[in-house]
């Protein structure tokens, strides 16, 4: 983590094991945060913040603990660390998975229940215009094999929901402290206000 106050331009790593990588690097320098792909140990030192990207969850897992960045960034989240995940990610940052794959791990640190690809496999991926606490108007979202929260812990705000025909309403956007996960992938589209937010969440925390 960073130490003293952070800068007009925080620095904010990405997870770059597997995902949506560039993507975020891209929306959060237009948002005027220094950016840092992150591998290894060494390369959390000095953080502000860390995105997780959209991915594949167990195959990031697994990498992650190849590279031996697992555990350092565990510690990290746990000190405070400001953190966004966003679809993979969101699974990432959770304490409890459903439908996870037996020998699947998450860094955790929200405590929600996610189900992975809760809205369907690739081919039910859709698009749709949600309204998030905190960010003005309407965001277009894109959900590619999403999740969404089952449960939410007494900590957790519920930042976003969207309709889901037939069934309740379903959460797809959280925030704990310094910890914010979607559902929906904000780094496909040119719409920089989930990214900003995040940057400004880094810059207060």
């Amino acid at each position: 983590m960073g130490s003293g106050p952070v800068s007009a331009a925080p620095t904010i790593g990405v997870l770059a094991l597997q995902g949506d990588v560039r993507e975020h690097l891209v929306a959060l320098t237009r948002c005027g945060a220094q950016v840092r792909a992150v591998r290894r140990p060494s390369e959390l030192v000095g953080l502000d913040g860390i995105v997780l990207p959209g991915g594949e969850s167990t195959t990031i897992d697994k990498l992650s603990r190849i590279f031996e960045v697992r555990d350092p960034l565990v510690a990290a989240l746990r000190a405070g660390l400001p953190a966004y995940g966003s679809c993979a990610g969101m699974i990432l940052l959770a304490d409890e998975v459903l439908d996870g794959t037996t020998d699947q791990q998450t860094f955790g640190g929200l405590d929600i229940a996610v189900r992975r690809n809760a809205f369907g496999r690739q081919t039910d991926s859709f698009e749709a215009d949600v309204a998030l606490a905190a960010i003005p108007g309407r965001l277009h979202a894109v959900f590619i094999r999403a999740p969404w929260v089952e449960r939410v812990g007494p900590g957790v705000e519920v930042v976003g929901t969207v309709e889901v025909p037939g069934q309740d309403r379903k959460v797809i956007a959280v925030r704990s402290g310094p910890l914010l996960a979607t559902s929906f992938h904000p780094e496909v589209t040119d719409d920089l206000r989930v990214h900003s937010y995040f940057v400004d969440l880094v810059r207060s925390s």
